[in-house]
């Protein structure tokens, strides 16, 4: 029965992404049998657009139209090869999309489980509860904060005890304006500075003394 109708295969099956790993490769070697034609075309040409006419121009001629139909049947054999492999990269992209759907969906329905296990330990009147003793919590306390801010807020003072306070200390700095312009005084912030204790020491002096003594 088996020579009949042949017997299983025991080979594993391919899969798809190393049918397309095959026409991959296979593409590849063609292109090396293309540029290989190319090179010699290439070669052919040169040699026969420096002969005469006679046999062996012919002759060249030949075998560079054989080369050509070469050429022909690989680039048609390759870009067969490759609608082969641009079909199977979409299948294999389109299954891709397929597995990475089917793990999203089980992924929530994981979630999905795991919310509505968590949602039935939530009470929500103690959650409400909570929320409505942290409100009590913080009316106090700004309650307390605007009672210490109250106590510790200084007394009112009038407009006219600001006035007066004001003026006294203009006619103040204009009495020791005018003290510093008759020579009859010094301001205030420099009366520290005086004495000759207070006075800095300048390089210019000590040179003076010098001078002085070698004289």
């Amino acid at each position: 029965m088996n020579r009949i109708f042949g017997s299983r295969s025991t080979a594993p099956k391919v899969s798809l992404n190393d049918a397309i790993n095959s026409i991959d490769d296979r593409v590849g070697s063609l292109d090396v049998k293309l540029s290989k034609i190319n090179s010699e075309l290439s070669t052919y040409q040169q040699k026969i657009s420096r002969m005469r006419e006679g046999p062996g121009k012919s002759a060249l001629k030949q075998k560079a139209l054989k080369l050509l139909r070469q050429r022909k049947q690989i680039e048609a054999q390759k870009d067969q090869l490759e609608n082969q492999l641009w079909n199977m990269t979409q299948a294999s992209m389109t299954t891709d999309n397929l597995k990475n759907t089917m793990i999203t969906m089980d992924a929530m329905k994981l979630a999905n489980k795991a919310l509505k296990a968590q949602y039935g330990k939530i009470d929500i009147d103690k959650i409400e509860s909570l929320q409505d003793e942290m409100l009590d919590l913080i009316d106090k306390l700004n309650e307390l904060q605007e009672s210490l801010l109250m106590s510790n807020a200084p007394e009112d003072i009038s407009e006219l005890e600001l006035d007066a306070e004001l003026d006294a200390l203009g006619e103040e700095m204009d009495f020791e304006s005018e003290m510093n312009e008759s020579g009859l005084g010094v301001p205030s912030y420099l009366e520290e500075m005086q004495g000759p204790d207070k006075l800095p020491a300048f390089i210019d002096e000590e040179e003076e003394k010098k001078e002085k003594i070698a004289n």
